[in-house]
């Protein structure tokens, strides 16, 4: 890569531990990028106005802006056992749903295209009222009777429990029940128009990063507690251990039939446009 690129990505600890060799330069050849981080809304938004070289988005909002930016092999964040959360006041059934009002974190997150993709098998017929609303409010919200039910996400499904809260769907246990594949929540991608020698070289950097990060997990701790909003030494760790596994490093087989099978429902479903054959073949696949 000839001159740094513009990256974007969450401050959320698995993204500040994947990406802090490349944005610290130090990485051994390859410039450091020109970094912003913001949460994963503004990162979906500014990848639909092409705002952006690399960005990390959700899943959710990929189809979207596959016009624009191919998606990458690595950097990402798939996995078993990591999925949104749907949760309630109180102890309550899918059927409870009917007519309440649930806070999602944003339109086009993974999040709500699983519940809605949930819904449609789930809850056929009815129809679930939201408002979105910043995913560190969700919880409070919920607890003080704000709203009925609140979609959560990451570290959420750690300290629930602390708002006296009570899970009525986990969705990625759903995802996997139905489909045997991983969850896909966060993607990486970068602009089609830097031309495929640089996105080789962007994926190349990016699995370089995840590979570093893992080599000398304790060179990110500072900047990682840095961007945690106050959370917890103890809740990053598992954050980090959760979401940053074999997925990030490569997609492989299992990882890109997961994308696939995620966005091909969901096009069925009507809940994202449809788009070309082959536009989901990631950049940098290992296997």
């Amino acid at each position: 890569m000839a001159s740094p690129v513009n990256l974007a990505y969450s401050p959320c600890p698995n993204d500040t531990f994947v990406f802090h060799a490349w944005a610290a330069g130090l990485l051994p050849g390859v410039p450091a990028p020109d970094v912003t981080i913001a949460d994963i809304d503004v990162t979906n938004g500014r990848a639909a106005r092409g705002d952006g070289d690399v960005l990390k988005i959700s899943y959710g909002a990929l189809p979207y802006v596959l016009d624009r930016y191919r998606l990458l092999a690595c950097g990402g964040a798939l996995g078993h056992g990591c999925g949104p959360l749907l949760l309630t006041r109180d102890a309550c059934g899918p059927a409870d749903l009917a007519g309440r009002v649930v806070a999602i974190p944003t339109e086009r997150s993974t999040a709500y295209l699983l519940l809605r993709l949930w819904a449609k098998q789930a809850l056929p017929g009815v129809e679930i009222r939201t408002v979105v609303m910043p995913f560190d409010r969700i919880m409070a919200a919920v607890r003080d009777g704000e709203v009925d039910a609140g979609l959560v996400i990451h570290e959420a499904r750690f300290t629930f429990h602390e708002y006296g809260l009570h899970r009525l769907v986990d969705l990625g246990e759903a995802w996997e029940t139905r489909t045997g594949l991983p969850i896909p929540l966060g993607a990486i991608v970068a602009r089609r128009d830097l031309g495929e020698e640089r996105l080789a070289g962007i994926a190349d950097a990016v699995r370089a990063s995840v590979r570093s990060a893992w080599a000398d997990p304790g060179a990110s701790e500072e900047y990682v507690r840095a961007h945690a909003q106050e959370m917890a030494p103890e809740v990053q760790k598992r954050h980090i251990a959760l979401y940053v596994n074999g997925y990030t490093e490569d997609l492989g087989a299992d990882g890109r039939a997961a994308v696939r099978t995620l966005l091909d429902q969901a096009v069925r479903a009507g809940a994202v446009p449809a788009f070309p054959s082959g536009a989901l073949d990631p950049v940098g696949s290992l296997r």
